[in-house]
């Protein structure tokens, strides 16, 4: 059966469309962006990590780099300093999977093969912290992402297992959400709320 004929994934096709399309014309974005904003500096204030991956925000996604380039910034500052260092997915089109490169503000940057920048030329990075962007999410960490499972792939083949976080808007709540057995659960959900998983 191809996914033309797999009513599941037909649904979840039509629920992807409906929660983007949404995300897209929030009339309260800015409010959201800015709780959110800070709903994760202060979250951040709590982790260990000195290496997180993260995301480049497409079709409407929560923007994680200011408050973590700020994340970056306060690893200076602190009373013993240390390097922290950001990275962004470099994404392996043939086997569907990604790794993540180091990313700062101004790096030399390219288009990958979905059209979404990437780092150019920057050092390969571990990250012991990845921040996911959530199309949807549900109770017990699940996510709805684009149907790629390129995250599942990556979080189910790195060792050791980074800390997984999803970002999202309260608007993406699904609580009917069914996850299926190739479904990975987020560690963590951080809305414009405040942290939603585990609860």
């Amino acid at each position: 059966m191809n996914n033309a004929d797999d009513p599941t994934a037909l649904d979840k096709k039509r629920l992807r469309q409906q929660l983007v399309a949404q995300r897209l014309c929030l009339p309260d974005r800015a409010r959201r962006v800015a709780a959110l904003q800070q709903v994760l500096r202060i979250w951040l204030l709590g982790r260990p990590d000195t290496v997180i991956g993260a995301y480049w925000p497409i079709k409407g996604e929560f923007d994680p780099l200011p408050a973590l380039h700020r994340w970056k910034e306060d690893g200076e500052l602190i009373e013993r300093p240390q390097r922290r260092i950001i990275g962004l997915p470099v994404v392996d089109k043939v086997h569907k999977t990604m790794s993540f490169h180091a990313w700062y503000p101004g790096c030399p940057m390219e288009e990958d093969a979905y059209g979404i920048p990437k780092p150019k030329g920057t050092e390969l990075i571990q990250p012991t912290l990845l921040f996911v962007a959530c199309v949807g999410y549900a109770a017990g960490g699940y996510r709805l992402g684009y149907g790629g499972g390129f995250y599942d792939r990556t979080l189910a083949a790195m060792a050791p297992r980074p800390f997984s976080a999803g970002l999202g808007f309260g608007t993406g709540f699904l609580p009917d959400f069914e996850p299926e057995a190739h479904d990975f659960p987020m560690d963590a959900i951080l809305n414009d709320h405040g942290v939603v998983w585990p609860v």
